[in-house]
C-alpha cells in the first residue's frame, strides 16, 4: 500500500500586518494545515496593528498600545501560521522561487522555498535626502515600532519645541497629537495650505482652525535640512528664509511604497513606484505572487487610472481578497474611489473622489459648488458650521469628487458621496437619494444633498 503522503504547499508572507496577515488568515480558513504551510515574516515586533491609530496613542487619546492591535503573533501562531518576528526578508529569488530572510538581532540569515508568495511590505515616511534627516530626534511614523521610539524621545526631551515637516493626513495627525502633549508645535508645509489631498480653498479652512488651536502653520517653505546642535541631535528645522527652533521633528511629509524588493526582483512597478496586479491582487505576469496594501497601486475607479493610496481600510480588503485566491478561492478586488476622513481636535476633514486638478490633469471638464451648512437643523442645540465643496461633470452631471470640511457629524457624510461615486450617479440622481432625517442628526436637507442640488442645477445651466 502507497504510505507517501501529498507534499503541502508552502504560502511565504512578506511583511506582518494588515494585508499580509489578513492574507494568511484568510488562506488558513479555506485550507488546513495538512494542505497549506504558511510562513509570514516580519521585520518588527509587532502584527496585524491599527497604523492609523499611531497619532491618537502618541497624542494620549488611545493610553495603551496594545489596544492598537487586533491580532498577536500568538493568536496568529495558535492558527497554525509559522509568524517569524524581527526577521526580514532581502531577497526574492524568482527563479528558484524562494526568499531569503534575516534575522534583525542576529544577523544571522537563510532561505525559505515557497510556492505561492504575498508581498506586503507597506509603504515607508518620505525622508528627503538633505543634511540632518538621520539625527536623532527626527521621526518618521508609520509603524507601531516608529510610535514606540517618538514616545521615547518625547519621554526624554526637556524641551517642548516641536516641528511636524507636512501638512498632509500625517502631519496634521501628529501636529494635533503633540498638541495633546503639551508642546509648542509648528507645521512647515510646502504646500499653500494644508492638506494637499483637497483643493486649496478647502485647506484654507483647516488651515485657520488649526492656527486657532495654537499650531502655527507655515506655508510656502521648502525645508532645506535638520540643524543640528554639539550633542548631534535636532535643534532646528531649516529653511531658505528662516530656522524653526525643534527639540523633536516629525515628518509629516508622506510615505511611498516600500518596493525595493519587489524592484529589485524584476517586478513590475507603476509610475508611483507601486506594485502592479491584476483584479485579483496577483501581481502582473507572475501566476503564484499577490500584493497587497501599501507597497501597491490600485485602480481609481472615477479617473480609470492607478493610484497609491496607504490606508488601512484598502490593505485589510487586499488581504481579504489575496488570501481567499491563495487559499484556492476566488475574489476580485475592484478599484477604490479615494475616500478619507481625519480630524484636527474637534475639526473634520474629508474627502471622496478628485479634486479640480486631479479631473483636469485626467481631462475631465467639470462644475465646481461649494456650500455652507450645519450638522444638524439650525434650531437644534450645538448644531455647528459644515462646508461642503462638489465637483460633477460637465453635461453628464456625473459626481466626480466631495470635500467636507466641518465639526461633530461632518466627517463620515462623506460617504454617502462614496457610494454615490462607486454606482457612478449623477448629481442629479443624487438629489432623491432617501436618507435619514431627524432634526438631532441633520437639516431636512442634508448638506451633501444641498450641495447635490446647487451642482445639478449648475449643470444644468451649462448646457
Amino acid at each position: 500500500m502507497n504510505m507517501s503522503r501529498t507534499r503541502r504547499e508552502r504560502l511565504v508572507v512578506i511583511g506582518g500586518d494588515a494585508a499580509g496577515m489578513s492574507a494568511a488568515s484568510q488562506a488558513r480558513r479555506l485550507k488546513g494545515r495538512d494542505e497549506l504551510e504558511i510562513v509570514a515574516f516580519e521585520r518588527g515586533h509587532f502584527t496585524s496593528y491599527s497604523a492609523c491609530g499611531i497619532p491618537y496613542w502618541v497624542g494620549g487619546d488611545v493610553t495603551d498600545r496594545d489596544r492598537l492591535i487586533a491580532r498577536t503573533p500568538e493568536e496568529h501562531r495558535a492558527r497554525d501560521i509559522d509568524l517569524r518576528l524581527r526577521t526580514e526578508v532581502t531577497d526574492i529569488d524568482l527563479d528558484g522561487q524562494r526568499v531569503r530572510a534575516r534575522d534583525v538581532d542576529s544577523g544571522a540569515e537563510s532561505w525559505t522555498s515557497y510556492d505561492k508568495l504575498v508581498i506586503a511590505t507597506g509603504a515607508r515616511p518620505i525622508r528627503p535626502d538633505m543634511p540632518g534627516m538621520d539625527a536623532p530626534g527626527v521621526h518618521g511614523v508609520q509603524t507601531l515600532d516608529d510610535g514606540q521610539a517618538l514616545l521615547d524621545t518625547l519621554a526624554r526631551t526637556r524641551g517642548r519645541r516641536a516641528v511636524v515637516v507636512g501638512a498632509g493626513y500625517i502631519g496634521v495627525e501628529m501636529a494635533e497629537a503633540l498638541i495633546n502633549r503639551g508642546y509648542e508645535v509648528t507645521v512647515v508645509n510646502r504646500g499653500s495650505e494644508p492638506m494637499s489631498t483637497l483643493d486649496p480653498d478647502m485647506g484654507r479652512l483647516v488651515h485657520k482652525a488649526m492656527e486657532g488651536l495654537g499650531i502655527t502653520m507655515v506655508n510656502d517653505a521648502e525645508v532645506t535640512g535638520i540643524l543640528t546642535g554639539d550633542d548631534d541631535r535636532v535643534r532646528a528645522v531649516a529653511t531658505p528664509d528662516r530656522d524653526f527652533p525643534a527639540d523633536v521633528v516629525v515628518l509629516g511629509i508622506g510615505v511611498r511604497p516600500e518596493t525595493t524588493l519587489a524592484k529589485a526582483a524584476g517586478l513590475p512597478l507603476g509610475i508611483h513606484g507601486g506594485l502592479l496586479t491584476d483584479r485579483s491582487m496577483r501581481v502582473r505576469g507572475h501566476e503564484n505572487i499577490w500584493a497587497g496594501g501599501d507597497c501597491v497601486e490600485v485602480l481609481d475607479l472615477v479617473s480609470g487610472q492607478e493610484r497609491h493610496i496607504a490606508l488601512g481600510t484598502h490593505a485589510n480588503k487586499h488581504g481579504q481578497v489575496i488570501g481567499t485566491n491563495a487559499g484556492g478561492g476566488y475574489a476580485t478586488f475592484p478599484g477604490v474611489v479615494g475616500t478619507a476622513v481625519s480630524k484636527v481636535c474637534d475639526l473634520e476633514i474629508a474627502r471622496t473622489g478628485l479634486r479640480e486638478k486631479d479631473a483636469h490633469r485626467v481631462g475631465l471638464r467639470f462644475e465646481a459648488v461649494t456650500i455652507e451648512s450645519t450638522s444638524r437643523a439650525g434650531y437644534y442645540p450645538d448644531a455647528s458650521p459644515m462646508t461642503v465643496k462638489m465637483l460633477a461633470e460637465l453635461r453628464t452631471g456625473r459626481l466626480l469628487g466631495v470635500q467636507i470640511v466641518g465639526r461633530e457629524g461632518a466627517g463620515k457624510r462623506v460617504d454617502i458621496a462614496a457610494v454615490a461615486l462607486t454606482a457612478g450617479m449623477t448629481v442629479e440622481q443624487m438629489t432623491t437619494l432617501d436618507l435619514g432625517y431627524a432634526p438631532p442628526f441633520s437639516p431636512v436637507w442634508d448638506p451633501v444633498l444641498v450641495a447635490a442640488r446647487k451642482a445639478a442645477a449648475k449643470v444644468r445651466g451649462s448646457l
